[in-house]
């Protein structure tokens, strides 16, 4: 048997599975493709999470574009964070090319052209679905979490919540939640005191600070209502195949805080709302998070240990991760050690920096007897990638340098028309575009303040009126001397003294 047919064997064996699967490409051996010799990802191992990395330009995005399209096929919903705004495209059917055609042959697979059904969201007031959430399903803890509080400010955002909710006050947006703050050490002090103890005017102070910075990065756009269901992300039309939602976040890329509050938002709603799902046969719902950088390069201690969390908890609820970077050093170590596929591009070194992040990333995938990993990492070209999945049992599948197959769909951005076109046949657009502000805290507490302050004005009149009533009374009553002085019987006695005076 030559070297090539072990290799072929050898990813063949490793590949095998008895159950459904999504099939990458062919395994790459010695700068050439092996036809037939496919790499395949069983869907039951999924939603043990995954990582796309590899420097810009390598492919990553068609790379992410290629499981989706599979996942959809296999009627897997799937959700994209879409920071470059070119996915977009994957609602209509590839044009085709000779290029695509001539890769497909190498690989042994016939190329189909094929759009999908996409939903397009949005966190901002670009075009989409709106997803909202308000300041109550959010809950106290993640709140503090994204604004990096300590422990003493956790606390008094705790006794807000508390407060909110024994008194039935709806803490719908940021504006409701800023109200209650104000109110805690200003009109309602003495009620708060008696009630949940004394709160600091200095920590509700520096509270009030991080919201308005949150603010300033849109999360009021977020914050309200109406709240998307997490339900509306696991529809299947009605071909069978699951919907590729697409949020739109090209406009948020400079607003990391904005980004990850909706991200943890979002993951902490699907894990307490998914039921669990035990060891299943395949995810009921798969995202992937584009520029994964951004999630964790300003994040705190706390906010990544949320993370790490939900990361590890979320898995039993049918639920993949896939965290799409340059480099697989953008993700915590923590996080990294639970990720089951590794689609590694090419990475490229240009400094000593550079060449010993390549070192530590060849050190993260299985060693082989096919490949030097630090040098297959440098010369992969584009489209082609080093994949290390899970199989059915857990166990890491042979390391493969793959030829990647190419998007169905088309490998770039709708056009206005194209985009209006695929809106308007949203049936969510509807349900979540009507803007609704009803009675929430921040009014319930201004006319609460304003009905206080018209009975102190009242009792500040009563007051006065009293006080000018008594003194109108102390005006009419005679001093004594006064009185004797005018008196009758004294005026005659004087008259009668000047009298006898005057004869």
């Amino acid at each position: 048997m030559s070297t090539k047919e072990k290799f072929f064997d050898h990813i063949e064996k490793g590949y095998t599975t008895k159950g459904d699967y999504i099939t990458m490409g062919a395994g790459i051996f010695n700068g050439e493709t092996v036809t037939n010799a496919y790499v395949k990802v069983p869907l039951k191992t999924l939603n043990r999470h995954g990582l796309i990395a590899g420097a810009t330009g390598t492919g990553k995005t068609k790379t992410l574009q290629v499981i989706a399209e599979n996942l959809s096929n296999k009627g897997i919903p799937v959700l994209l964070m879409d920071l470059k705004g070119d996915l977009s495209g994957i609602a209509q059917p590839s044009p085709g090319h000779p290029k695509i055609d001539d890769r497909h042959e190498k690989i042994g697979l016939p190329f189909e052209a094929s759009g999908f059904p996409v939903e397009i969201l949005s966190l901002s007031e670009q075009d989409g679905v709106r997803l909202r959430a308000t300041v109550s399903e959010f809950g106290p803890t993640l709140l503090s979490r994204i604004l990096d509080l300590t422990v003493t400010q956790e606390g008094i955002v705790a006794v807000v919540f508390k407060y909110c909710d024994d008194n039935k006050l709806p803490l719908l947006d940021l504006k409701d939640f800023k109200k209650v703050l104000q109110y805690a050490t200003g009109q309602g002090k003495k009620e708060f005191q008696e009630s949940y103890g004394r709160i600091s005017t200095s920590s509700t102070g520096t509270i009030l600070r991080k919201i308005i910075e949150l603010e300033q990065q849109g999360a009021d756009l977020f914050f309200g209502e109406k709240s998307f269901d997490v339900d509306d992300l696991v529809r299947i039309d009605e071909n069978g195949r699951g919907y590729i939602n697409i949020i739109r976040l090209t406009d948020i890329q400079d607003r990391p805080k904005l980004f990850s509050t909706f991200m943890l938002s979002l993951l902490a709603e699907i894990y307490s709302t998914f039921p669990e799902q035990g060891d299943s046969d395949r995810p009921e719902l798969i995202l992937f998070i584009d520029e994964a950088h951004l999630i964790f390069k300003e994040a705190s201690k706390a906010l990544l240990d949320q993370i790490e969390s939900i990361v590890k908890l979320i898995r039993s609820k049918g639920i993949g991760l896939y965290f799409v970077t340059q480099n697989p050093t953008d993700v915590p170590d923590d996080v990294l050690a639970q990720l089951g596929l590794k689609v590694q591009h090419a990475l490229r070194a240009f400094t000593a920096k550079d060449r010993k992040a390549i070192k530590l990333t060849a050190e993260n995938y299985p060693d082989s007897e096919f490949y030097d990993t630090k040098e297959v990492l440098t010369s992969l070209g584009i489209g082609e990638a080093l994949i290390s999945a899970l199989d059915e049992k857990g166990r890491p599948t042979p390391l493969a340098a793959t030829m990647l197959r190419a998007p169905m769909s088309r490998m770039d951005v709708l056009t206005d028309t194209e985009l209006k076109e695929t809106l308007g046949k949203s049936k969510l657009i509807k349900k979540y575009n009507e803007d609704i502000d009803r009675e929430s805290a921040y009014e319930i507490l201004n006319e609460k303040i304003e009905k206080a302050e018209k009975e102190a004005e009242k009792e500040k009149e009563r007051k006065t009126t009293s006080k000018k009533s008594s003194s109108s009374r102390k005006s009419t009553r005679m001093n004594p001397v006064v009185k004797v002085l005018t008196s009758a019987t004294f005026i005659r006695g004087v008259l009668g003294v000047l009298k006898k005076v005057i004869r």
